[in-house]
């Protein structure tokens, strides 16, 4: 990916270009120049859908009068650029075109990170990036098993900057089948809801790999049957002695036939971090990769049922009443190449009890990478 330039400016640049090479054609190679390298990606998520009542996770919007409303969105977009200063030094820039809502039509930093990476014991980021979450949140999107990971409110239940992300300083390291991450991160930036926002967020995440390892700071919610994995995570943050906690786990197995079984589960419980009252919830997800090769592609079935109870209380002057919601996910998908290429079928549908409301939505979404 080269930019593009015009008028003087793209020729001033030629002219240096080419003046360089004739000077190092003329003079040879006093010694070897060597530049970090640098590697580029982006990826794209885009969808069809149709909502009956409400949306539940596209950004369509059901004018007064009408019961339901159908709409393409670009979901996301993102530009990825990694690179190493030295072998232990690197660098990580993200960004991110966040199509979600009628309004929006902007690109904004998503990851910043300042990497210092010695060995598999002792790293060390800062910058801006995901803190010490659940796993949820520390897959993304893009590697998530199913289109719509954060519908249920029970996932990704912490406090950020932006889509997930904080700005502060983490250490992460690899000790056999146990992995550590704890970090400090800026709390008047988060939008979490404690009454002094100028404390600091304090963040710890421990993993146990009973089966494969999963090396590196980020995680997968499935390995579409590369791995075989058993895995446990503990999370906790905290700030201004406000807490959020949860555990969650992943397991798949490939099987004889070829195909592939993964079971991911999550319990969450916030005391005031990132909600005005408490509330506590989970989730359960089951899919299954079908050996065969069907085209350019395996068929993937997923379903997933989360609930999530929120506490009666007292916030902004008002007494809230308790709540629970209900979220039932079904997925049909189409892997052709892992995260880089897949295309699914998708319904949601989600009950509120408090508020006897219960919207359908469906549709179709595609997401590529390179």
């Amino acid at each position: 990916m080269k930019p593009q330039f015009r008028g003087v400016r793209a020729a001033s640049r030629m002219a240096l270009t080419v003046g360089a090479s004739l000077v190092l054609l003329a003079g040879g190679a006093a010694a070897d120049v060597s530049l970090p390298p640098v590697t580029i990606g982006a990826g794209i998520q885009t969808n069809f859908y149709n909502c009956d009542k409400a949306c539940i996770y596209s950004p369509g919007t059901i004018p007064s009068g009408d019961s339901n409303v159908s709409g393409f969105a670009l979901d996301s977009i993102r530009l990825y650029v990694n690179g190493n200063v030295t072998d232990t030094i690197k660098m990580t820039f993200n960004t991110e075109y966040d199509g979600s809502g009628h309004a929006k039509n902007k690109v904004g930093v998503l990851d910043a990170i300042g990497r210092f990476e010695f060995s598999d014991q002792f790293n060390i980021w800062a910058g801006r990036f995901l803190p010490p979450t659940d796993r949820a949140n520390l897959y993304g999107p893009y590697y998530a098993n199913d289109w719509a990971p954060y519908a249920d409110g029970v996932a990704d239940f912490y406090p950020s900057v932006a889509t997930g992300r904080d700005n502060g300083v983490a250490y992460w390291g690899q000790f056999g089948i146990l992995k550590v991450q704890a970090g400090v991160f800026d709390g008047a930036s988060l939008n979490s809801v404690v009454a002094d926002k100028s404390k600091l967020l304090y963040a710890a995440r421990l993993t146990v790999d009973f089966w494969d390892p999963e090396p590196g700071y980020y995680f997968n919610g499935t390995y579409y049957g590369e791995k075989d994995l058993l895995a446990l995570g503990l999370v906790a943050q905290s700030q201004d002695s406000k807490t959020t906690v949860s555990l969650d786990g992943l397991m798949e197995k490939k099987l004889p036939n070829g195909g592939a079984v993964t079971v991911e589960a999550e319990y969450m419980h916030d005391n005031g971090l990132s909600g005005l009252t408490s509330s506590k919830g989970w989730y359960g997800l089951g899919s299954y990769l079908f050996p065969q090769v069907v085209g350019i592609g395996k068929i993937q079935l997923l379903g997933k049922y989360s609930q999530k109870t929120i506490d009666a209380g007292f916030a902004n002057e008002t007494t809230t009443a308790a709540d629970k919601l209900k979220t039932f996910e079904f997925n049909l998908n189409y892997i052709i190449k892992s995260f880089n290429a897949r295309v699914g079928l998708y319904y949601l549908h989600q009950k509120d009890d408090l508020a006897n409301f219960s919207p359908h939505e469906i549709g179709l979404k595609l997401q590529l990478q390179m």
